[in-house]
């Protein structure tokens, strides 16, 4: 792909435009890096630390284990497991072998597993032991023959209460010999560490990520190695002062989600960088962690941020050694921006994607012009454009607001079985979002909101994204999730669920007149509802989908009251 875009006059200098990608796959990155800084530290596990020349001889013991189990090139391993090291030298066995690796996320009811795991065709399935009883409970809903189970001690021993919520009181079990039931340790010890040769191919697919969207069943998306591998290079040069071997990251996103899975594993184990597995990513625990370790570069949503900034140990702490804050899911508000760089001065940037481009498309330029709501500019190697949400053929003028287009090497082949989905999706090589979002003068993006949670008021279009920054100014609000309810007069009406700070009151009154004073009339929210904690994904971002059912199940209950 060879164009000019207004958005590359804004990159560093060093970041060219294009580039010549490496045909390197993930597991040969990882051998590059053992090569190359064998002693470097891979993985920092709660004070564990494994080297690069030393995961590399993990993941061949494991890729050797798993052949012997039947695993064949194509085969698909499932994962179901949270930030251990297990994790990692699963993937990357399964890479190397030629395997497809299937994220599943841990918290996940056995209904939900049961979908995902007999959807990915997956034949083994790598666990912690506490969920072989659910594993094993759903086994005959799924073609998984063998299960490998990995105890959160194998690597060291500490307390329990570290893994909430993976491990409650009386769940701790040694797991007794069952047919097609091994342990992980077990099957390290049992093959050699001395290199496999890389199976994986540039055009196969290595990985399955599912993703849930708004609404209905998760869809496994293909990523190849060349998604993945690619996309790895594109982050990669957009710190061009990145120092191989030397950098270290917060493990902060589970490795399970894409946002963990390529900037956390896949970006670290390629430079040969550091990754500080974070299993439950809880304020008190990252602090810990922080002070412990002094990684350089902390990511997180923006959740996340509010509630280290709330916490008197992070804003006390000297945070020098950060290099950057890397924020996902939604732009970082002014007011967080201004209240990190006054801790650090390390670089702020908001960075944008989703699943279906591995998942990385847009960021803050890396020590260059940063727009505070913007999610910055379109990686090296990617074009972007903005549609009319009802005529995909006509491309938005600069400043007006549409779907979001992607198109670039780390666009997902497809989604796993679903021929239909992803032909709604994938048109003329052009990924369509779901996403709305506008360019300004510079080529910098602005996220709306989600097409599926659009408001319409009154035949007006409301944004809830907008609504929820609004309230999300107020000094005594924590967090905000406007969705849309039935209005008989309006059609809908945005409802604002509010999440107050520790100790403030605050009246709905209030908060309608706060909004009256920065929004049109037609998007001040018509009720407020004060709720303690709102639901999120395993990464902290809202979900308003399930605000959503939450607030449908309390109509419902209330109309049958009077029915």
């Amino acid at each position: 792909m060879s164009f000019q875009r207004v958005w590359h006059k804004h990159y560093n200098p060093d970041v060219p435009p294009e580039l010549a990608f490496d045909q390197t796959t993930l597991s040969g990155m990882l051998t590059r890096s053992a090569r190359s800084f064998p002693d470097a530290t891979a993985l920092i596990y709660m004070g564990k630390k494994i080297g690069y020349r030393e995961l590399d001889g993990l993941v061949n013991r494991f890729a050797r284990a798993l052949e012997a189990l039947g695993v064949k090139k194509g085969d698909t391993v499932a994962m179901l497991l949270p930030n251990i090291p297990q994790v990692v030298i699963a993937n990357y066995a399964a890479f190397r072998i030629g395997a497809v690796a299937a994220q599943n996320n841990p918290l996940y009811t056995e209904r939900e597993l049961a979908y995902q795991l007999s959807d990915s065709d997956a034949k083994v399935l790598v666990t912690l032991d506490i969920l072989l009883p659910r594993a094993q409970k759903i086994q005959n809903e799924t073609r998984i023959g063998t299960i490998i189970t990995c105890h959160i001690n194998d690597y060291l021993p500490f307390p329990k209460k570290q893994l909430f919520p993976y491990v409650k009181k009386g769940m701790y079990r040694e797991v007794a010999r069952q047919p097609g039931v091994f342990r992980f340790m077990d099957l390290l010890a049992q093959y050699s560490g001395d290199p496999v040769p890389d199976q994986s191919g540039w055009d196969d697919v290595g990985a399955l990520l599912y993703t849930g969207g708004t609404t209905g069943v998760g869809k496994g998306v293909m990523l190849t190695h060349a998604n993945m591998s690619c996309n790895v290079q594109q982050l990669r040069w957009w710190f061009p002062d990145l120092k191989e071997g030397s950098e270290s990251m917060m493990g902060v996103f589970p490795i399970f989600h894409s946002a963990g899975f390529t900037g956390i594993q896949n970006l670290c184990v390629s430079t040969a960088s550091t990754i500080v597995l974070v299993p439950r990513p809880e304020p008190g625990i990252i602090i810990e962690l922080l002070r412990k370790f002094k990684p350089c570069y902390l990511p997180g949503v923006p959740t996340i941020f509010v509630a280290l900034l709330n916490d008197r140990r992070f804003t006390s702490m000297d945070l020098k050694f950060i290099k950057g804050f890397l924020a996902g899911a939604a732009p970082l508000s002014v007011e967080t921006m201004k209240e990190l760089k006054n801790l650090t001065s390390g670089d702020i940037i908001n960075i944008y994607g989703l699943t279906e481009i591995t998942p990385m498309g847009t960021a803050s330029p890396w020590k260059g012009t940063i727009k505070p709501g913007t999610v910055g500019i379109p990686l090296p190697s990617t074009d972007l454009k903005i549609v009319d949400v009802d005529d995909p053929a006509k491309e938005m003028k600069q400043g007006e607001t549409g779907e979001i287009l992607f198109k670039g090497p780390q666009v997902m082949k497809g989604y796993y079985k679903k021929p239909e989905e992803t032909a709604a999706v994938l048109r003329d090589g052009w990924l369509h979002t779901g996403d709305i979002g506008f360019l300004d003068e510079d080529g910098y993006l602005t996220i709306v909101d989600r097409k599926k949670d659009m408001i319409v008021a009154s035949g007006f279009n409301i944004f809830p994204q907008e609504v929820d920054e609004v309230l999300m100014e107020h000094p005594r609000i924590l967090e905000a999730c406007t969705i849309g309810v039935p209005d008989p007069y309006r059609g809908e009406a945005p409802k604002s669920y509010v999440v107050l700070k520790d100790g403030d009151l605050l009246s709905p009154d209030e908060i309608v007149e706060f909004c009256k004073q920065r929004l049109a009339p037609y998007k001040v929210p018509r009720q407020i509802e004060f709720i303690d904690e709102l639901p999120k994904t395993p990464v902290g971002k809202i979900l308003r989908r399930e605000v959503k059912e939450l607030d449908r199940k309390k109509r419902d209950a209330w109309e049958a009251k009077w029915v």
